[in-house]
């Protein structure tokens, strides 16, 4: 039974990533903390390694299709990458812990964020090759936002994609699409990073459960990203605020229950 919680928790945090640009955490974690009984700690060391792959494939899915901002996204992975590195260090020192206040944080903005792709779609925006309006200043703040989100990521295991994709859409105006394809490029680096960190710092290992999470993971990112990239961008807004709505609610009720 164990197995088959690895695979739906890997397939299910493979299709967020894919469809919307999330961090695997958001579902692997607390996933493997409830229903199997892993140590937090651990839990999060195997998110976030299968964030890495999950994040990797789906960015190149989403480059193919020209729904990259390459330097900009590069811009900000430099920053979150210093963000990353502490954020683990802080939670390491806080293991034992249960960081609760930004659990719920990254829950609620989940939640919110889907409620305004349901209510206030991103039809419009720019594309990948555009340049937005106010261009410099809205860049030094996604810059700026992706250390504090970083370091987020670095200490609790989730919600940086979330964060993520809330610069890119809302601070950066870039279209779903784009939004969603740069975030998950981030993630790549921020997610190894974390793991790296994490792993260095003591998180226990454990290979079989570790790599069935991994490879169900990445064909959930797989299928779902083609999918994302293919989709009418009216359709995908409805389809990642359904998905955001449902998450965010779903984990705070594991939280809660």
């Amino acid at each position: 039974m164990v197995y088959v919680i690895y695979i739906l928790a890997g397939l299910g945090a493979g299709v967020v990533t894919g469809l919307a640009g999330l961090s695997a955490a958001v579902i692997i974690t607390p996933m493997l903390v409830s229903l199997c009984g892993w140590a937090s700690y651990d839990a999060v060391t195997v998110a976030l390694a299968s964030d890495v792959l999950a994040s990797l494939l789906s960015a190149y899915t989403y480059y193919k299709n020209k729904n990259i901002d390459l330097r900009r996204g590069a811009l900000v992975t430099l920053t979150a990458f210093l963000g990353t590195v502490l954020g683990s260090y802080c939670g390491y020192l806080f293991s034992r812990s249960n960081p609760d206040g930004l659990g719920y944080l990254s829950m609620a903005t989940t939640i919110l964020l889907g409620v305004k792709f349901l209510i206030k779609p991103m039809n419009g925006g720019t594309d990948a090759m555009a340049k937005p309006s106010d261009a410099a200043r809205k860049t030094v703040r996604a810059v700026l936002l992706g250390c504090v989100i970083g370091w987020v990521c670095g200490f609790t295991g989730s919600g940086g994609g979330v964060l993520m994709l809330m610069v890119f859409s809302l601070v950066l105006g870039y279209n779903l699409k784009v939004a969603v394809g740069t975030s998950t490029m981030v993630m790549t680096l921020v997610a190894l990073t974390g793991a790296v960190s994490h792993i260095s710092m003591g998180a226990q290992i454990f290979p079989i459960p570790m790599l069935i999470v991994v490879i169900s993971c990445l064909l959930g990112a797989l299928v779902s990203a083609k999918f994302a990239n293919k989709c009418e961008i009216t359709r995908l807004n409805k389809i990642v605020g359904v998905v955001l709505t449902i998450l965010g609610v779903a984990t705070i009720l594991i939280k809660v229950l």
